[in-house]
């Protein structure tokens, strides 16, 4: 090989090695970008896990409810149980089951509430056998954080209606039981003498799998400078002998 053709050889792979390092140090610094992001909501949640409980006043006077994510709330009201849903496939402590959702109508008023009032496993023989879940009729006092709907999980054809559902989005709920549900649920917590569990996992921002990410694209930035100075300045310019 003459030397202009290696010199341009040696030039090309110069270039592409610089552009593969900057790319992939650039996309490292991205995602420590994106972990900084997940550290700053993870404060904003602790922060608003801190604050005192809201009433039911104050959520149905809020202007957008979802603000108060997070917020802890202490709620009176009473149970509109023929509404109640399970939904379906739903894991807790690493038991497939159903997640059990009643609207709740918060005292002396005609806003209503959906809580998401635990985890009860199914029956494995047949699914359609739902286990009685003890809901009084008189008013009854709850506590809970403020949350999104439940995670949407694969839809499969007619799994949004009835008891038994797949998924469950609040405003389509709302209509169909023409209740006026404030656009957020509430994760019910404390004692589960209602035979429900209530183990419910902490938000999960992914802050480690961005660290992760980063870790693996500032890694494949180093290895390609060492090869390149390995194989294109010293192999090139102190050969083996």
């Amino acid at each position: 090989m003459n030397q202009p053709v290696r010199s341009l050889r040696f030039w090309l792979i110069t270039c592409a090695a610089l552009a593969g390092v900057l790319l992939t140090a650039s996309l490292g610094r991205w995602q420590l970008g994106r972990a900084a992001e997940k550290l700053a909501l993870q404060a904003q949640i602790d922060s608003r896990r801190a604050q005192p409980a809201l009433d039911g006043q104050s959520l149905r006077t809020v202007a957008d409810p979802t603000a108060l994510l997070q917020r802890r709330v202490v709620l009176r009201g009473h149970w509109l149980p023929t509404h109640t849903v399970y939904l379906d496939n739903r894991q807790m402590r690493g038991q497939p089951g159903f997640f059990v959702l009643t609207p709740l109508r918060l005292e002396s008023t005609d806003t209503t509430v959906l809580v998401q009032r635990g985890w009860i496993q199914r029956n494995f023989l047949d699914r359609t056998q739902l286990p009685a879940v003890p809901t009084p009729s008189e008013p009854v006092t709850l506590s809970g954080w403020i949350a999104p709907a439940p995670s949407k999980l694969y839809d499969f054809a007619g799994a949004d209606a009835g008891v038994i559902r797949q998924n469950l989005d609040v405003a389509a709920f709302a209509a169909e039981i023409r209740q006026p549900l404030v656009p957020v649920t509430v994760l019910q917590t404390g004692d589960p003498g209602d035979g429900l569990l209530r183990d419910w996992p902490a938000p999960a921002t992914g802050v480690d799998k961005h660290y992760g990410y980063a870790f693996q694209w500032f890694g494949l930035a180093g290895l390609m400078a060492i090869l390149y100075v390995w194989f294109q300045l010293v192999r090139r310019f102190y050969p083996a002998r």
